[in-house]
């Protein structure tokens, strides 16, 4: 904690633990680098696991794609973000993981968001017995 103006604040890395540990995971070196980088801002982000290893390496921590990989599909599975799919081998990861949609700019490969309230869809169709819908995901490709 850090005293500014007599008001205490978190340090990200100290908010960043606490977000792991609520979720389930045990902050090891390896996931609070890439939390760190991930959420330790407070923004939201569309990245793909190469890109998240790039940008670790970058910042000096030593990890392995691998180690990148199953660590975003442990932060999937614990809630902290979501996987969305824009096409064959084309997996990100999404911060925000409110109900909400996307544009796929298809010239830079980038996601922005698009709020829930902004699509309207008339109708879907029933799930096959035994099963339910989870959630719609929506990705609108646009290009420049």
């Amino acid at each position: 904690m850090v005293a500014y103006d007599g008001v205490m604040t978190v340090s990200p890395q100290t908010a960043v633990s606490a977000r792991l540990r609520s979720a389930g995971l045990r902050p090891t070196r390896q996931r609070l680098a890439l939390a760190t980088l991930l959420f330790g801002d407070g923004l939201d982000r569309h990245v793909t696991a190469e890109q998240l290893h790039a940008q670790a390496r970058r910042d000096g921590a030593k990890v392995s794609l691998a180690t990148v990989y199953n660590t975003l599909n442990q932060f999937t599975a614990a809630g902290l973000l979501r996987e969305v799919s824009a096409g064959p081998g084309r997996i990100y990861f999404d911060t925000n993981v409110s109900a909400h949609h996307h544009f796929l700019i298809e010239d830079d490969s980038v996601l922005l968001d698009i709020p829930a309230e902004q699509v309207v869809l008339a109708k879907l169709p029933a799930a096959p017995d035994g099963l339910r819908i989870e959630r719609v995901d929506v990705v609108v490709r646009v290009r420049k």
